[in-house]
Parts: C-alpha cells; sequence; structure tokens
C-alpha cells in the first residue's frame, strides 16, 4: 500500500487535544488522516473504512472519574466488537497521553491475552502531585516488536514532551513482579524514562517525571501493533518544536517524534 492511499482516524471527543498536530504529522509523511468525533463514526462510518486508529491526548471528558476513564467505557460499549476485530487484523493502535490512558482503561494494554474485560494497569496520579509540563529523554527498550518503533534502534534516547497529571504507570501490587515479567517476556516493554546519557531514572524526579513503576514510559501489545506512550511525538515531531532550536547553529528538520510516525507508516505500506 503506497502513503496516499493508508487512512488514519484519528479519534476525538469532548476534551481532547492534539488532534490537529497528530494530523498534521500524518499528512507530512504523504498519509490521508482524518479527524472523527466518536458519535460520527459510530453513526455514519466504521472503523473499518480506516487502517489504523489513534486516541490522541487532551483531557477527554474533563478527566473525571480517572483520566480516559468515561471515553473508555464510551469506546467499549459503542465500537467494543469492532475495535476488538480491528486489533484481531493487527490494524495499528496508537494512544498518546490520555490515549494511553484509554487503552489501558479499556482493557487493550497491557493485553497479556488479548483484550481484558477489566484494566490490568492503571495511570494515576503523579508523585510528586502536580501537573507536568515539560522536555523528557526516554530510552528505547523494544527488541524489534513494537511496529511503532521499528525504525528507533534499541537503547536508542529520545528527547520528546510530556503533559499530563496522571502519567505513574502501575500494576496492582500483588502482581506486579509477574506482570513486569511478563512484558519482558513478551517484548511490550518499550520506553521507559532516563537522562540524556541513557541512565534509567529508578524512579527518581524529575528524569522520571510522574513517579511510573519502572520507570514505564510506553508500552505496546504482544503483537505489536497497539502501543501506547504518556510523552507527545507529535509535539517532537518538527524541529523547530524543540524548546532549544533557536540557540542552535544548524536546528534539525525534524524531532524525535517523527520516528514513530514514520514507523507506524512504513508497516502500514507493507499490509
Amino acid at each position: 500500500m503506497k502513503e496516499t492511499g493508508i487512512r488514519v482516524c484519528i479519534l476525538r471527543v469532548a476534551g481532547t487535544n492534539c488532534d490537529a498536530e497528530t494530523k498534521r504529522a500524518f499528512e507530512d509523511l504523504g498519509v490521508n488522516a482524518e479527524i472523527v468525533h466518536l458519535n460520527r463514526l459510530v453513526k455514519e462510518k466504521t472503523l473499518f473504512d480506516y487502517n489504523a486508529l489513534v486516541f490522541p491526548g487532551g483531557f477527554s471528558y474533563g478527566d473525571y472519574v480517572r483520566a480516559g476513564a468515561i471515553w473508555a467505557k464510551g469506546i467499549v460499549a459503542k465500537l467494543g466488537r469492532d475495535l476488538k476485530k480491528f486489533v484481531e487484523h493487527e490494524k495499528p493502535v496508537l494512544g498518546v497521553c490520555n490515549g494511553f490512558q484509554v487503552l489501558v482503561e479499556a482493557g487493550l494494554l497491557p493485553g497479556f491475552d488479548g483484550v481484558s474485560e477489566y484494566p490490568q494497569a492503571a495511570l494515576a496520579t503523579n508523585e510528586p502531585i502536580g501537573y507536568r509540563c515539560m522536555w523528557v529523554h526516554l530510552k528505547h527498550e523494544n527488541s524489534g516488536r513494537c511496529v511503532f518503533t521499528q525504525k528507533i534502534p534499541k537503547e536508542k534516547v529520545l528527547r520528546i514532551p510530556i503533559g499530563h497529571a496522571e502519567g505513574r504507570f502501575m500494576f496492582p501490587k500483588e502482581k506486579e513482579k509477574g506482570y513486569l515479567q511478563g512484558l519482558y517476556d513478551n517484548d511490550e516493554l518499550v520506553f521507559r524514562y532516563c537522562n540524556e546519557r541513557g541512565e534509567y531514572a529508578e524512579g527518581r524526579y524529575p528524569v522520571n517525571p510522574n513517579g511510573a513503576f519502572h520507570d514505564i514510559a510506553g508500552i505496546c501489545s504482544p503483537d505489536g501493533t497497539v502501543f501506547g506512550l504518556m510523552p507527545h511525538p507529535e509535539r517532537a515531531y518538527y524541529g523547530w518544536q524543540l524548546p532549544d532550536w533557536t540557540k542552535r547553529e544548524h536546528a534539525p528538520k525534524y524531532g524525535d517524534g517523527r520516528l514513530i510516525f514514520e514507523s507506524m507508516t512504513e508497516y502500514l505500506t507493507k499490509l
């Protein structure tokens, strides 16, 4: 499939944002991306009108109850069966920040045994408490299963911004050890917070900006086609989005976030 034949659905509801930036990133790669409200998708279209699905960042429904919880329940109620088929057909699903929260709340991630009826993880309130809007470093941990990072060498350090108040990835305490081993066994661990030299945060703030367990910033499903991360790659797509680009003698044309969109697009061209 050529890039121009790819159709990406960027889903939105009340409170989402970054959808326009996400659309622009795909269009820079020659991909057709459409921002579609959930109600319109349900009433006028189907998921299978598209080759990929994106849950963008934001504050869906004001993040009442828990971040992403209301949107996730709405997705399961209105699109549950189709979404499960979409995933089973290995069509890529990306969740960024609030979108990552939705994927976890809807049981799509970590998805050890497929789509789960109940969440197997959580993205809890930051520790220290507070909204974080800052640039962070991420170390790529995946060995090749995640289709969204196949153009990123293992152990490469990326610089991408975050913007969230509930990004602390965690497992139930009694299942923590077993679930973490599951991430490693299935090659589901994708990004961990680190410093610019690639040294893990080991929970230390601000290198780990939210207190996430095992410094986890992003994970994928066992087959690698569902991917969620707290940082915003669409905010690090162009070089001029970097916070220090005016101080550089030669500002890069693109930022590290582009690699995620490139990887996803390359996967789709091979379908």
